[in-house]
């Protein structure tokens, strides 16, 4: 059994304080329980750190370790207890585990890893052997040590964007480093109050330095980073002009292949992917009936152009030629008598100034938007989520870039 003993205390890694006073190995559980037993005399405080007289030990605790040859071990040992003249009696925190924590930090970091490589709780929780919960504990656990690790370094360019969270218009505001392509950090809701309180994660120091600020058209963004980053721009993502752009010219197309049919004209029916995708995402088939649809006398055609126009916006290099760019095709766009082409033309008009920004910095929403796929599918693989709580440790595991593995014990 000395053997034994020293053979587990060298693989624990554990200092003379401890010793292993028993291994039990249960062949019909298939389990291990390693009795670990405090021998030390001084213990420190887990507060101050200062050396403090033994007050007594714990309770016997438990701890899920990693297992050996397939069978579950656990570390059994009641914990020593100190008494500091500053902060009373504590519970010392072991070597082989984190404060609160019912795994060995070498479990957690297997846990992780396992984590990462499977993109689901509920298939790590299978092959962990543990229940869905304590999955998500060490989950939580990670990202909360990562973002405490996490430096706090100036971050020149931000992008604040909005994801569908639960049924309806239920929102969640992201904030992420588009130089660092990683997610900063995650809020409930789209609102004025949701922006601020997510971009007021950041340091003073960061606030500051932020540049510029990718983001949609929305007037709670606008007004959150007015008031919370003083000296950055708020630059209108292009992707998001495409969007408004796109759906203005499925508007005409809906409303103008009704009144087609009404005289069983069915130039219009089943095209919506034509006018929408570009042309390179086409088959060729379809190119030769868009090419045909096109040269007809249509509203769609020339809200069509409207649309494809305004993308020679974001090709000039200064935004001086942009902006007489702009107002050419706002000439054009104002009197089409295309009532969804005229509506977003003239809100283009009025966040002119933040279009032009984009001149000065350069930056879009791409990396938020390549954000978004991985999110959704964390999404769609949970089934969605009942917990804000949950989808926000979720995305900050999987996007946040952070160190989540433990600090693991020397041997």
């Amino acid at each position: 059994m000395d053997t034994l003993s020293t053979h587990y205390a060298r693989l624990l890694g554990i200092d003379e304080s401890w010793k292993v006073e028993d291994v039990n190995l249960q062949v019909d559980q298939r389990r291990v329980e390693i009795r670990l037993a405090h021998v030390g005399r001084g213990v420190s405080c887990p507060e101050c750190g200062r050396t403090c007289g033994l007050a007594d030990h714990a309770e016997e605790r438990r701890w899920r370790h990693l297992d050996t040859m397939q069978f579950v071990t656990e570390i059994v040992a009641r914990l020593p207890r100190c008494r500091c003249p500053e902060h009373g009696v504590k519970t010392v925190v072991p070597p082989w585990a984190a404060k609160h924590s019912r795994f060995t930090l070498l479990f957690e970091a297997f846990a992780v890893e396992v984590l990462q490589a499977c993109r689901t709780i509920n298939a790590a929780a299978a092959m962990l052997n543990l229940p869905w919960d304590a999955v998500q504990t060490i989950m939580d656990r990670a990202v909360a040590r990562g973002l405490v690790r996490r430096e706090a370094a100036v971050v020149a360019h931000v992008g604040l964007d909005e994801k569908s969270f639960g049924k309806g218009q239920d929102y969640i505001t992201v904030l992420t480093d588009l130089d660092g392509s990683r997610v900063l950090d995650v809020t409930e809701e789209r609102t004025e109050t949701a922006a601020k309180a997510v971009l007021q994660t950041l340091t003073k120091e960061q606030r500051e330095g932020v540049q510029a600020v990718a983001a949609d058209m929305l007037p709670a963004y606008a007004k959150a980073v007015a008031q919370e980053l003083p000296n950055a721009e708020l630059v209108h993502d292009k992707f998001y002009v495409a969007k408004y752009l796109g759906e203005a010219v499925d508007q005409v197309r809906r409303a103008e292949n009704k009144a087609l049919q009404a005289q069983d004209d069915d130039r219009l029916t089943g095209t919506r992917q034509l006018w929408l995708f570009n042309k390179s995402n086409l088959s060729h088939r379809q190119r030769r009936r868009f090419a045909a649809i096109r040269k007809g006398d249509l509203k769609t055609a020339r809200a069509w152009a409207l649309k494809e126009e305004f993308r020679w916006f974001w090709r000039h290099v200064y935004a001086l030629s942009a902006e007489e760019f702009f107002n050419h095709w706002y000439a054009w766009g104002a009197r089409c008598r295309l009532k969804p082409m005229v509506k977003v033309a003239k809100m283009l008009k009025r966040h002119l100034p933040n279009l032009l920004t984009y001149f000065r910095h350069r930056i879009t929403n791409a990396t938020s938007e390549g954000f978004n796929s991985v999110i959704q599918a964390l999404r769609y693989a949970a089934r969605g989520f009942r917990s804000f709580a949950n989808y926000r440790t979720r995305i900050l595991f999987y996007c946040g870039k952070l160190s989540l593995v433990p600090q693991l014990p020397c041997h």
